[in-house]
């Protein structure tokens, strides 16, 4: 089996021959069954366009889940996009930028970087630092010279096969066959921190992840443990260098604020909840779609939807049926379609959004299962009962004279059924280890995961019901060992 995948939109695009590489559309990679049961291999995303729910997007995203070690990841992809980010690495860079192209007397110059490398070996050393910083194959770096501070790099972003000129391409070809040849990439280091704590929360958030009682427990919790907290907001972002660590308690997803503060953070070396690996893979149900089935973990049947199989998964999972755009979140984008007609308007629109779709069975149940995991540990019990003539624990559109919102209770966590308590730790592990809400349908006895959720809510009055105070002690000391960690080097 080769070791490496080159992934893109058309065969074609791609002609070296190369040792231990093969190559397959985005299209195949993301459907073709015998590409998701491939191991020990890493893909390399080549597709023309990683724009955000694009097919190229989707192929790292599918790869993270699999465990194929994508170039470029997620992380990546959106780092480019984040001006504080380029700007925290040119900081590295520019020294470096001032030695190699003090030579040139140009004001502005493109440095294309292949695989880690460039074309001409005098720029070696600089695309390996970029490459480092920004792992992804095909990079373009952007300097600019002036007369105080010289040489600055202003910008770099990813590009495809077609923006690489053609006297560029042997040069291309040869870096890529080096790059599969030597099969390692680079790490990169991370800063120490000291324990100071932000609190990113917006009070006026609707859905926000806790409400402030639960923001002001927390205050207090951290206090106990000598952590001094600040709540900040989405206007501070140049700050989070002042902190050692961030707890988002906004709203989390991949095109969102709350995720370039995560991103800016872990550049910076903070202790970061939720982490941005995190966020991208909860906050896709296409990822956890795949990442269940790679681990066994029991859901719902589900398919992934597209364009060419549309009938196909409406006959395979039947009616009623649940569709889900990928980053959907409190119910919106997520609908039922009861008949045919419905099922195909409905999952028409939303691939308008979205490439692909996931369509899962429908199961009806009277409530569903949170399972709060905390460092791998369970934290918390809670069943959110669905809404008085609704399908859905919440309803995204509220009357006059129904909430949104069903009623919950909250158990000791012992006195939830142990098998809804070991699948939401699986699932939970196969994410990460930091604090995740498991939802779980059960049905006759048997546990189905339905998503894992970063960021999941901590209201006053609600999941602190049981444990009160030590919960919100309890996330703290969270925060505490992983500092201490960092401080005595056993992190970075």
């Amino acid at each position: 089996m080769s070791k490496f995948l080159f992934v893109l939109n058309r065969l074609e695009h791609w002609k070296p021959d190369i040792a231990q590489a093969t190559i397959a559309t985005a299209r195949q990679y993301l459907t073709d069954p015998k590409f998701a049961q491939m191991r020990g291999v890493r893909v390399i995303n080549l597709c023309r366009s990683l724009a955000y729910q694009t097919n190229g997007y989707y192929v790292s995203l599918i790869a993270e889940a699999r465990g194929h070690k994508p170039l470029p990841r997620i992380t990546t992809i959106q780092d480019v996009k984040s001006s504080s980010i380029i700007r925290s690495a040119s900081a590295e860079l520019d020294e470096l930028a001032r030695k190699t192209l003090a030579h040139l007397r140009e004001k502005t110059f493109e440095l294309a970087v292949y695989f880690s490398r460039g074309v001409h070996a005098h720029y070696d050393q600089l695309c390996r630092q970029i490459f480092n910083t920004f792992p992804a194959p095909l990079l373009l770096a952007t300097f600019r010279k002036d007369d105080e501070n010289g040489w600055e790099m202003r910008g770099v972003s990813t590009i495809s096969l077609q923006d690489v000129p053609g006297e560029h391409v042997p040069a291309l070809y040869d870096r890529a066959a080096e790059f599969v040849q030597r099969g390692t990439t680079p790490a990169r280091p991370k800063p120490v921190g000291r324990y100071d704590l932000a609190i990113l929360w917006d009070k006026n958030e609707r859905n926000s992840a806790s409400n402030e009682r639960a923001i002001n427990r927390f205050i207090r919790a951290a206090d106990k443990l000598s952590i001094d907290t600040e709540i900040i907001n989405r206007d501070d972002f140049g700050r989070i260098g002042e902190f050692d660590a961030l707890f988002i308690r906004a709203t989390t997803a991949v095109n969102n604020y709350t995720f370039r503060f995560a991103r800016v953070a872990e550049s910076e070396g903070l202790v970061v909840m939720d982490d941005a690996a995190s966020i991208i893979r909860c906050s896709n149900k296409v990822y956890l779609a795949e990442l269940f089935e790679h681990h066994a973990i029991p859901t719902p049947r589900t398919q992934v939807v597209h364009r060419d199989n549309i009938d196909f998964v409406l006959n395979t999972l039947g009616l009623p049926i649940i569709l889900k755009q990928p980053d959907s979140a409190f119910s919106l984008g997520v609908v039922k379609a009861s008949s045919r007609t419905e099922y195909h308007a409905l999952v028409n629109s939303l691939l308008d959004k979205s490439d692909l779709v996931i369509a899962q069975q429908y199961l009806p149940t009277n409530f569903d299962w949170r399972i709060g995991i905390l460092d791998g540990k369970p934290l918390y019990a809670c069943k959110y009962h669905m809404v008085r003539g609704h399908w859905q624990i919440y309803n995204p559109i509220e009357t006059a004279s129904a909430k949104n919102s069903g009623r919950h209770e909250t158990l000791p966590v012992e006195m939830a059924p142990r098998a809804v308590t070991r699948i939401a730790l699986k699932a939970a592990n196969a994410i990460g280890r930091g604090f995740y809400g498991v939802d779980i349908k059960e049905v006759d006895g048997k546990p189905y995961v339905v998503e894992v959720n970063d960021n999941p809510s901590i209201d006053a009055g609600v999941e602190d019901s049981v444990l009160r105070e030590t919960l919100y002690e309890r996330v703290m000391e969270f925060f505490l060992r992983r500092l201490e960690r960092v401080s005595d080097g056993v992190e970075n």
